[in-house]
């Protein structure tokens, strides 16, 4: 893609971002039902009117097909170039009132994630970035933080609904805890990505995660100067990332 497209297309994903979240926002009160729950996940009646709002608006002025977290693929066999939307990432934290929670929209081709935008709507704050372009907040630029080693470092991690928590896996999460000066747990990956991708965090990493989580994230943290790698894409579209500020690289 051209750096004209990209420039057409994150102006459609902001207006879209903007129109969710100001629904998220302003419609609480009816929005925040419960409509599935397990013992690890919910789901929210504002992440299905969140991602329709995005869906019409997406489809409405852009010709890519979509992968959105709800209803998945809109065509059976998805083009090289397509978006990925997050209606509401975060939602134990909107449904509990915890202003940590966000709406993700990241266009990918042929498989990489070239623009992305987050729409903190909490605190009326707008990251995005895009391949070949910097990486701003509200209009201004971002950049990543210049911290070199972890015991120096913050990092931030989670842990996906389906978390493997034996004992094992927990004992060897809090093992490489022990490397960090603080390690955060905010519920939300594209927020840990923004939180990256603007030097308030040095490396956010995670197992297991979805790809609509991080997608806008890593076009974010790779336009703010950081490295941001997806790996291990299952055909769920699980993956795992390790997004830093290019410095630390464990």
């Amino acid at each position: 893609m051209n750096l004209l497209d990209l420039h057409q297309q994150i102006e459609i994903a902001k207006n879209a971002a903007k129109e969710a979240g100001k629904a998220l926002l302003n419609e609480k009160d009816s929005l925040n039902q419960s409509i599935f729950s397990s013992d690890k996940d919910i789901k929210l009646k504002a992440d299905i009117e969140a991602e329709n709002r995005i869906k019409s608006i997406l489809e409405k002025e852009s010709s890519f097909p979509i992968l959105a977290e709800e209803s998945g693929k809109s065509k059976e066999h998805l083009d090289e170039t397509f978006w990925v939307v997050d209606p509401l990432d975060g939602t134990a934290n909107y449904a509990r009132d915890i202003p940590l929670c966000c709406v993700s929209i990241a266009l990918m081709h042929k498989m990489n994630p070239v623009l992305g935008v987050i729409y903190d709507f909490n605190n009326n704050d707008l990251y995005e970035g895009h391949l070949d372009g910097e990486a701003k907040l509200n209009e201004m630029a971002i950049k990543v933080s210049g911290t070199t080693l972890p015991s120096e470092g913050i990092l931030v991690t989670g842990l996906p609904n389906n978390t493997d928590y034996s004992d094992q896996a927990l004992l060897g999460m809090v093992k490489d805890f022990q490397k960090w000066r603080k390690v955060r747990m905010i519920g939300s990956a594209a927020i840990a990505s923004c939180y990256v991708a603007s030097a308030k965090a040095d490396v956010y990493k995670e197992f297991g995660t979805y790809i609509w989580d991080v997608a806008a994230g890593a076009a974010i943290v790779n336009a703010s100067g950081g490295r941001a790698e997806i790996t291990n894409q299952r055909d769920n579209f699980q993956v795992d990332v390790h997004f830093s500020n290019s410095y630390i690289l464990d």
